[in-house]
């Protein structure tokens, strides 16, 4: 059970309530004044915040096709520091950077 995708069984156990979780990710992805840039950066914040170490390195890619660079990505990461204490770097700053520098 290990290797199972917990959204994939997300989906298959209850698509409408998917369907509807990802037009409102949708949604919130495309409204307002944020970039795609800036919206991928608050995100890995905010998740790195909370030491969720799959859903930073699944932005990563995103942030970086928005035109995040590495060092906004790290800085999205430390600065969760003030906030949330050492859990975002010592769970998600190695992962986040493997992950850029594993798309070069």
């Amino acid at each position: 059970m290990n290797n199972v995708n917990p959204f994939q069984v997300f989906l298959k156990e209850s698509p409408e309530i998917a369907g509807a979780y990802n037009n409102l990710l949708a949604a919130i992805g495309t409204a307002g004044a944020l970039d795609d840039k800036t919206r991928q950066l608050i995100f890995i914040g905010i998740k790195a915040s909370q030491g969720d170490t799959a859903a930073v390195t699944a932005h990563v890619p995103m942030a970086r096709q928005a035109g995040a660079t590495r060092e906004e990505i790290r800085d999205s990461i430390v600065m969760t520091l003030a906030i949330s204490g050492f859990q975002g770097i010592s769970h998600c700053l190695v992962p986040a950077l493997e992950c850029f520098d594993s798309m070069n």
